[in-house]
């Protein structure tokens, strides 16, 4: 099994069962065997014919570490972001070019929204994943791009040239905003949690209705969840 985790590469968000074969030299038969038993126990999650790397994966390295998890530690500032909002919030990682909700408070008066814990939404189409993307490496933002940036709201950005602009602006203040981008009627103001001027570990977010709600007045507050989560992380690791 470690080897078909270790055919992962830094950027591959899937692989089939023949490339699998490929990499790690196993029978094609024993490969598909493996895939499905890892696929049982949430360490391989489907992705049409390919298998991606599971969120059971992440609880476990959350788990081995010495230090509490991110959402431990951020939990009760999403409970105090929630609370002064009145929002939907939520806590996801960047895995790929997909965005991983690890946790959401979701609020009384937001709307639907098509993120559950556990749950994957391509990064370049949520508030969340630009606010994570704007903090990422060259070759993270030339996954993305070669993903083809699917449409998922009827305003996602489908092009990169847009989308690199957006990020440099949210890199600049720390803020992503998104309208519409990952569900109709839905607007999203996102930050990220980085520890120590390293790369982002997470990235907050409150969402709610697109005219029920002044997600720009919203915006502060998010962000200074993500930096107070920081420093709780911060602490955590002296």
């Amino acid at each position: 099994m470690s080897d078909l985790l270790a055919a992962f590469g830094p950027t591959d968000t899937a692989l089939g069962v023949n490339e699998l074969t490929r990499r790690t030299g196993i029978p094609k038969a024993t490969v598909s065997r493996l895939v499905k038993e890892m696929e049982d126990v949430g360490f391989f999650e489907r992705r049409g014919v390919k298998v991606g790397l599971g969120l059971r994966l992440f609880e476990l390295g959350e788990r081995a570490s010495r230090r509490r998890s991110v959402r431990e530690v951020a939990l009760p500032f999403l409970a105090d972001l929630r609370e002064a909002t009145r929002q939907t919030v939520h806590l996801a990682i960047l895995d790929g070019t997909e965005v991983v909700y690890v946790e959401i408070l979701r609020g009384r008066e937001a709307p639907w929204l098509p993120s559950g814990v556990g749950g994957r939404l391509p990064a370049h189409a949520t508030g969340v994943g630009k606010a994570l993307l704007a903090g990422s490496s060259g070759d993270v933002l030339a996954a993305v791009i070669a993903t083809g940036l699917p449409r998922v709201g009827p305003r996602s950005l489908t092009t990169p040239g847009p989308l690199l602009r957006q990020l440099k602006r949210i890199s600049a203040s720390g803020i992503a905003y998104e309208h519409e981008e990952s569900a109709p009627g839905v607007a999203c103001v996102a930050s990220a949690i980085r520890v120590d001027d390293g790369p982002p570990v997470a990235a907050v977010s409150a969402s709610g209705w697109i005219g029920k709600v002044d997600i720009r007045r919203v915006g502060p507050a998010v962000h200074t969840t993500a930096l107070s989560i920081a420093r709780a992380l911060s602490s955590e690791s002296q």
